[in-house]
């Protein structure tokens, strides 16, 4: 039985349609795999930039929410998309990678057939997958996914997996979303215009701004204080001000640690306890301007020591020579 489908009305597979379950029963579908993403997850009232309800491929540099608005912007209109990363795009087995893509093309085809929901394949970092860097050689898989990836956006409504052709085996076309860092990497026929919409996503002051307040608005923090943040540390992706949220509970959570004892003991605090004896508590740090100010100075410095480092050149001294 093709699980994938199950047992609707004048689907392939008619096993287990019947008059005594009724025609469009499907009892194995509490047991079947679910590969699209409904993203419960996403909790509270984050900030989408207009711009980006209108893309398709998004690029743009690393860290500035390419991927999470996007994910915003399913949630808000109630898409389920199948997500690939680009750790998917290549394999032991030539061929593999080509044909994953298009079995996942399929089931969001099937999503919007059988489920009656909205849904995409959407393939995250695709640069990462298929972008040439220097000298890197491309595989034989890398030439079948771009090779698929074009047939898709060529003949949407004919993708085989393999099996015999049938006229009534139409596929509903279904796009075809890209995040990445930089599109000219990738192959150039796969990426012309006319075959793939593309979007450079360089979020202004506004959006920042916007973005990182919901993000610290339970916290208490106001939008002015969010401006006076921003005007500290200038020019940072966006993941930095998430990074300062971050660093504030990871301090938090290294003084409990000292508090309870210590790192020598905590396997025996938390694991070891008896049964009645109850858990330290954790309280939560107040998060104040001066703690995430305090954590972005500590980021601006790791960032400087890397930049200033660069122990790859004292390990490989005579790589110019």
């Amino acid at each position: 039985m093709n699980i994938a489908v199950g047992a609707r009305a004048g689907v392939i597979d008619p096993l287990f349609a019947g008059n005594f379950l009724g025609k469009d029963s499907d009892i194995v579908f509490d047991y079947r795999q679910k590969v699209t993403r409904s993203f419960e997850y996403l909790q509270g009232d984050y900030y989408i930039a207009p711009v980006f309800m209108a893309s398709l491929c998004i690029w743009g540099g690393k860290g500035q929410g390419k991927s999470f608005q996007t994910e915003l912007i399913f949630q808000a209109m109630g898409i389920e998309p199948v997500i690939m990363s680009a750790g998917e795009l290549e394999s032991e087995r030539a061929g593999e990678p080509g044909k994953l893509i298009r079995e996942r093309y399929r089931t969001a085809s099937q999503v919007v057939q059988n489920q009656g929901k909205m849904s995409c394949l959407m393939i995250n970092d695709i640069d990462a997958g298929l972008g040439r860097f220097g000298n890197t050689q491309m595989t034989v898989n890398n030439q079948i996914v771009v090779g698929t990836l074009m047939n898709l956006s060529d003949n949407p409504t004919r993708v085989s997996i393999g099996q015999d052709w049938r006229e009534s085996d139409i596929t509903n076309r279904i796009p075809i979303i890209f995040t990445g860092n930089d599109f000219s990497t990738i192959y150039a026929p796969l990426i012309r215009d006319g075959r793939m919409e593309k979007f450079y996503w360089q979020p202004n002051l506004e959006d920042i701004l916007n973005i990182v307040h919901r993000m610290y608005e339970k916290d208490g923090i106001t939008k002015d204080e969010v401006g006076s943040i921003v005007k500290t540390f200038p020019n940072q992706a966006l993941d930095f001000y998430g990074a300062l949220r971050s660093r504030t509970y990871d301090r938090s959570i290294s003084k409990w640690i000292d508090d309870i004892g210590g790192v020598e003991n905590l396997g025996n605090k938390l694991l070891k306890r008896r049964k009645d004896k109850e858990l330290p508590v954790f309280t939560p740090p107040e998060k104040t301007v001066e703690a995430l100010l305090e954590s972005g100075y500590s980021l601006l410095r790791e960032q400087q020591l890397i930049m200033e480092t660069k122990l790859s050149k004292e390990y490989m001294k005579n790589i110019d020579d």
